[in-house]
């Protein structure tokens, strides 16, 4: 693997509860009109996040879970546990299908991490959201609709490519993951046009791979 080339994610499992326990549904917090569930696991969070938020704008569902686990996929619970758990609830089973069908898609097709270095350890999300969904609105505070740059690096990598990503284009920081996540990288939501959250993320790449290529030249 070389220097950009792209890291796809797996889902590992999915799942569809077509009529919810009550028990569960209050646990969840669900409004009475959301009786559908479906479930899936990934080897890759952020990618999952991304793609859990498209589905909001593909079927009436929204994200009522998602989390990551700790220390990341290669020291996950089980082989089908990965990296994170996300679960959709809409009103029937047609429609969690739908939410669930689009976030697998675009897990595969759209949200990708990229290679850093030549070796493969080093990954980074440089990943511009034309149009944010509910979920991802919520979480950066915006309206939904809202173009976002979704960032994510390792620690000091995010610090330093997220403060460029910022002085690059005209961006607002709406969120900060500050480092460690529970996958021990760190990243950032940025709000502003289209283009200046794509310009966001092509400074934040330039960055990451700045360090790649010399992380002990700082003068």
């Amino acid at each position: 693997m070389g220097i950009l080339d792209p890291i796809k994610p797996n889902i590992l499992a999915a799942r569809l509860i077509p009529n919810v326990h009550p028990d569960f549904a209050a646990k969840l917090n669900l409004r009475p009109d959301q009786r559908s569930l479906a479930l899936i696991t990934c080897d890759i969070d952020d990618a999952l996040y991304v793609s859990l938020d498209e589905a909001t704008k593909k079927a009436e569902v929204q994200v009522v879970y998602a989390r990551s686990f700790y220390a990341g996929s290669a020291h996950a619970s089980g082989p089908l546990s990965g990296e994170i758990i996300g679960i959709l609830a809409g009103p029937d089973p047609a429609e969690a299908r739908a939410g669930l069908d689009a976030c697998v898609a675009h897990a595969q097709e759209e949200a990708w991490f990229y290679s850093a270095n030549a070796e493969n350890t080093l990954a980074f999300f440089p990943h511009t959201i034309s149009r944010s969904g509910s979920y991802l609105s919520k979480e950066a505070g915006v309206a939904e609709g809202t173009p976002l740059a979704y960032l994510i690096a390792p620690p000091l990598e995010a610090t330093y490519a997220i403060d460029a990503a910022l002085k690059a284009a005209e961006v607002t920081m709406q969120l900060w993951w500050a480092p460690p996540s529970e996958t021990n990288f760190s990243g950032a939501l940025l709000s502003g046009s289209q283009s200046a959250c794509r310009a966001a993320c092509m400074a934040f790449r330039d960055a990451v791979l700045d360090v790649a290529r010399a992380p002990h030249k700082y003068a």
